[in-house]
């Protein structure tokens, strides 16, 4: 009762707030009455019937949260099924009449793999592959028919947006591929985290909206009032498992109950796990686990934390690759980021801070740097201390910040000197086109 003013009471009231099925669900506490008398039975009626009240009160509060979540998931159902559209049995014969080339036809087990030269129909035979090779197919019994109904229906499931795409979806799910073999992290992992890492992956970003979750909270929107955190890490779960509840996709049909509960934890745990505050929350923790001697990975909270790390490092994986493919994907990022800023501007009324806005598009450098620095570095030095196997990550991360370090210190040295920036994104006919000053080299991004 001492708050540390060193008032002591001299009196106290204290009631439940019940509801009318008798749950207490609050607590009315009366100190020192004014008159410094002592509280009596007329109080204690007066507060019983003020509880009563509050009771009522606190009830009523709760079922108009539960209808305001309703009608915003009305609103979100609405909204998905009037964009998307279900897969055709064509289709799907058309996948399954593909033959699957090898994982080395499209470099699946290069860290430095690139999708650019691919079309749509490759980037389906290469998840097949995927799968081929983990084993899963053959491992949880999945239809093949099926299986293929599922790839065509998450691909379909993402919105046409800059960056968060299927093609990002399917660069994160390839770098896990690798990760998981080339890397041997798979050793470490149970068949049933194979599987739902490998699957979050291709999950983690359905039906992104070009948009971030602050940008949800700030305009209200209806996935912001059903969730207040993880905001669209929660709806791209929520698609997940949508698509595999819709008939012909259920991938997870022949696993038994026990495996089903189970991997519907771990799915839930990936996907959430790509939200990069989730990432800085346990990321502390991961890092003391990787310095101490003799850790026992088969142990929860250990486990939890590979996996989460392990899709963070897949998320931003663009970050290593070659200078060519890691300047073209941050420049579509960049490009997604400023449409976001643009809406903030026009429909908020606000400015953007610096990443979202167009005016500041010349400070990338200096942006992917402190991406890197704060995010990125970490993480990999961490899981190349874990794995040798996984140190070309972390060295391209590295290479790249010291071209993002040159341009950034070209930018500033121009700009002291009054001269334009070192890197700048024009316009050129329709097209994006990234313009190096530094190297005096012209880049104009394939399609996506």
């Amino acid at each position: 009762m001492d708050d540390g003013s060193g008032c002591r009471p001299c009196s106290v009231l204290c009631m439940p707030i019940q509801s009318s099925h008798n749950e207490m669900v609050g607590v009315i506490q009366l100190v020192d009455k004014l008159d410094g008398q002592t509280f009596n039975e007329t109080d204690e009626k007066i507060l019983e019937a003020f509880a009563i009240f509050a009771g009522i009160g606190i009830r009523n509060t709760k079922i108009f949260e539960n209808t305001v979540k309703v009608i915003a998931k009305r609103q979100v159902a609405l909204e998905v099924l009037s964009y998307h559209t279900s897969v055709s049995t064509a289709e799907v014969r058309k996948i399954q009449s593909f033959e699957i080339p090898p994982a080395q036809s499209y470099q699946l087990l290069d860290y430095g793999f690139s999708d650019f030269v691919l079309n749509d129909d490759d980037t389906i035979k290469a998840c097949i592959r995927m799968f081929v090779d983990l084993q899963l197919l053959e491992r949880f019994h999945i239809n093949y028919e099926v299986f293929c109904r599922w790839i065509l229906t998450v691909k379909k499931n993402y919105r046409n947006v800059t960056y968060h795409n299927w093609r990002h979806a399917f660069n994160v799910a390839q770098t896990m591929y690798c990760v998981l073999l080339r890397g041997h992290m798979k050793t470490m992992l149970s068949d049933l985290e194979v599987l739902a890492l490998l699957v979050g992956c291709l999950c983690h970003d359905l039906d992104h909206r070009g948009t971030n979750n602050q940008f949800q909270i700030k305009t209200m929107s209806p996935l912001a009032q059903l969730y207040s955190m993880s905001t669209m890490e929660h709806h791209h779960f929520d698609q997940c498992m949508m698509i595999l509840n819709t008939t012909g996709n259920n991938i997870l049909s022949e696993l038994s109950q026990t495996e089903y509960r189970q991997i519907l934890h771990l799915l839930e745990h990936a996907i959430l796990a790509t939200d990069l505050s989730i990432y800085f929350k346990y990321r502390t923790s991961f890092f003391k686990v990787i310095e101490a001697e003799n850790v026992d990975w088969n142990q929860v909270e250990n486990k939890e934390l590979l996996r989460g790390m392990m899709m963070t490092v897949c998320d931003i994986a663009a970050i290593s690759k070659p200078w060519e493919i890691q300047k073209e994907v941050a420049h579509l990022l960049a490009s997604e980021f400023f449409e976001q800023g643009d809406l903030e501007k026009t429909v908020l009324n606000v400015e953007p801070v610096d990443m979202l806005n167009r005016d500041k598009k010349d400070q990338l450098p200096s942006m992917q740097l402190g991406f890197i620095d704060s995010i990125c570095m970490p993480v990999y030095k961490a899981f190349a201390k874990l794995n040798q196997e996984l140190i070309p990550l972390l060295e391209g991360c590295q290479q790249n910040r010291d071209r993002w370090a040159m341009l950034a210190a070209t930018n500033q040295l121009q700009a002291s000197e009054g001269g334009k920036n070192g890197m700048k994104i024009e316009e050129d006919d329709g097209r994006k086109k990234c313009i190096d000053h530094s190297t005096e080299s012209t880049q104009v991004p394939a399609g996506r």
